[in-house]
């Protein structure tokens, strides 16, 4: 083929239908690869051109993105930091509008139905990350209770520490820190000079994230922690030696990066961060919150819309609380029943170990009911730990934390031990099923064994399906036999009843003009949190507009499709199928869920 190039006023002749070759000459150049494209596509397998599109991807973030790289299980970059510069994000931007054209010319009706669907999701995901960038979120690279910097600190756990070369990696990895953190900060004076940032109202205290690693000597710090226990393989002269190498690392690279990052936040981002809440704020607001809506729910709804399935859940969820309260005879109001909740000592642990204990308790009573639930089980542990203490302060009450792949670790169910008074018991079984089985432990390890799913899709965690399962599995909880306790139970409508608030506060906050103190008292007046957490979650729903919404979004549409499918196949109906159904392929956008229950309906009716 004769390719003429626009941008480099050349022609170049390409022997064969590779886009890969085309790239090589011309990876800036639009124009030329739409040409070349359809000149391609003639010749081309489409499923080829797919999957190798999906390659393609794949390599790409693995080559500029060493984090992913790592818990990927590819360690050939652990020597270095992803960059986030402009230029970066240009590069990446150029790259995915290619994939872009690439998937674009693909002819669908040549496609198995699994590969449209592929297809449907792979075009959704690099959509989404090319709105991300010229929104400019990578200007807002934290929220309020986590970001950039706080995984960082964990991240050694999925790097491996058997050579001596894997130190040195690490070492080298370690004094990258600087120019990361370099790169993070003037995106952010970036986002501070045009309006694009946290809104200040949340960042009070957010420094305690960061502060923690900034120590006087490389003992205190995390990051000295694979230096701790050299393999005893290497020679005296080889332990001294890294060992001496990762404290000057230590102290030069991560520590020095978090004083820089602390400094700027206190001094210069802190105070000039923008005074307004909503995401419709921000420069092309209001069309923003609508892509954070789509990407976050998966489905074409409007703000209006949601707030409105929101204040009819409320309801509804708020006559089944008001049936709680007259079933255990409280005197009293509403507000006196969540003030009791609140206040009473019998409700709460008195040390952080019995917290522990508790949830541990209830995780091993609900691993026990799986059977009765599920045909097929994954073959990953989990473990039940507390939220890290450079975290917690800021933190929710729960998440969950999977593995690195090929790591030798389990998943975690985290539980926030700070400030044990603001962290019920009551809404423990709740949690626990939510955020470790069957739940997102469950949920998320039988996509990781999935075998007969394209990579991307393995590791794929989209929000309105991941929360939604999260949120389902409480109601779960019912079948299982749990909350038999009354007041558990209300800790479960609670929980359930914040899931419906988010739906009203987050289009509040976003796209009606809501105060942060309307939203904490609509939060307060409506669930048993403590005002600890309502005041967090709050701070949650500002920071990371839509993510909130994606929870009860997806709840209602799986119980919408299983009350279908119940009705459809009557006796025939069997939990067990319907759920290997939902979790069978992986995290899919809502509307690629109904399509695959309807269809398997029509298997079992057939």
């Amino acid at each position: 083929f004769l390719i003429f190039s626009a941008a480099f006023k050349q022609c170049v002749v390409i022997d064969s239908c590779s886009f890969s070759k085309l790239s090589t000459f011309f990876p800036n150049d639009l124009e030329t690869q739409q040409l070349f494209l359809f000149v391609s596509c003639v010749k081309q397998d489409n499923a080829n051109e797919l999957y190798q599109i999906f390659s393609d991807a794949r390599q790409y973030e693995l080559d500029t993105n060493p984090i992913s790289a790592t818990y990927a299980g590819n360690h050939k970059l652990n020597d270095r930091m992803p960059s986030v510069s402009n230029e970066q994000m240009d590069k990446n931007l150029n790259f995915l509008k290619s994939i872009i054209l690439r998937l674009e010319m693909i002819q669908l009706n040549t496609l198995s139905k699994k590969d449209k669907i592929n297809h449907k999701i792979f075009y959704r995901i690099v959509n989404s990350k090319i709105k991300s960038i010229e929104y400019k979120d990578y200007y807002m690279p934290f929220n309020a209770d986590s970001g950039f910097h706080t995984g960082l600190a964990r991240l050694y756990k999925a790097m491996p520490f058997k050579t001596v070369e894997n130190y040195q990696d690490y070492i080298s990895r370690l004094l990258d820190f600087p120019r990361y953190f370099d790169e993070q900060i003037s995106n952010m004076a970036l986002g501070i000079k045009t309006g694009i940032s946290i809104p200040k109202i949340v960042l009070e205290g957010y420094e305690v994230t960061i502060k923690t690693h900034v120590v006087d000597s490389y003992e205190e710090s995390v990051f000295f922690e694979p230096f701790r226990s050299i393999p005893n393989s290497f020679t005296t002269e080889q332990q001294v030696e890294i060992r001496k190498q990762g404290q000057q690392a230590v102290m030069d690279g991560a520590v020095k990066a978090y004083a820089s990052f602390l400094d700027f936040f206190l001094n210069q981002y802190y105070p000039n961060a923008r005074k307004t809440l909503g995401a419709s704020e921000l420069p092309g607001g209001i069309d923003y919150y609508k892509f954070k809506i789509e990407h976050f729910t998966t489905l074409n709804l409007s703000a209006q819309e949601i707030h409105e399935i929101g204040l009819n859940e409320v309801s509804r969820i708020r006559n089944e609380m008001e049936a709680v309260i007259k079933s255990v005879n409280f005197k009293g109001s509403f507000s006196d029943f969540l003030n009791f909740l609140r206040t009473d000592p019998q409700f709460y642990a008195t040390t952080s170990k019995d917290l522990l204990k508790e949830a541990s308790y209830i995780a091993k009573r609900i691993d026990a009911k799986l059977p009765t639930l599920f045909n097929k089980l994954p073959r990953l542990p989990y473990g039940v730990a507390p939220v890290p203490e450079d975290l917690a302060p800021k933190y929710t009450g729960g998440r969950y934390v999977g593995p690195a792949e090929g790591s030798k670790e389990p998943g975690y169910y985290w539980v926030n031990t700070y400030k044990l008074d603001v962290r019920p018991l009551y809404n423990l079984e709740a949690l626990t099923l939510h955020e470790g089985v069957p739940g997102h432990h469950l949920q998320n390890s039988i996509a990781s064994e999935l075998d007969d799913l394209p990579e991307f899709r393995k590791d794929l965690y989209l929000s309105a399906f991941g929360e939604g399962w999260g949120l389902y599995s409480e109601y779960l909880g019912i079948e299982a036999g749990f909350y038999t306790d009354p007041y558990s139970n209300f800790g479960r409508l609670t929980y359930e009843m914040w899931r419906a608030c988010r739906l009203v506060v987050d289009t509040g906050i976003h796209a009606m003009g809501w105060s942060r103190q309307r939203v904490i008292n609509y939060l307060s007046d409506n669930t048993a949190l403590p005002i600890h957490e309502c005041t967090t979650e709050t701070d949650r729903y500002i920071a990371w507009p839509g993510q909130a919404l994606s929870y009860k979004i997806g709840e209602l549409k799986i119980k919408e499709l299983r009350k279908f499918a119940e009705k459809e196949l009557g006796k025939e109906f069997d939990v067990r199928n319907f759920h290997d159904t939902v979790l069978g392929s992986g995290s899919v956008p809502l509307n690629v869920l109904e399509g695959q229950v309807k269809d398997w309906v029509a298997s079992q009716k057939n």
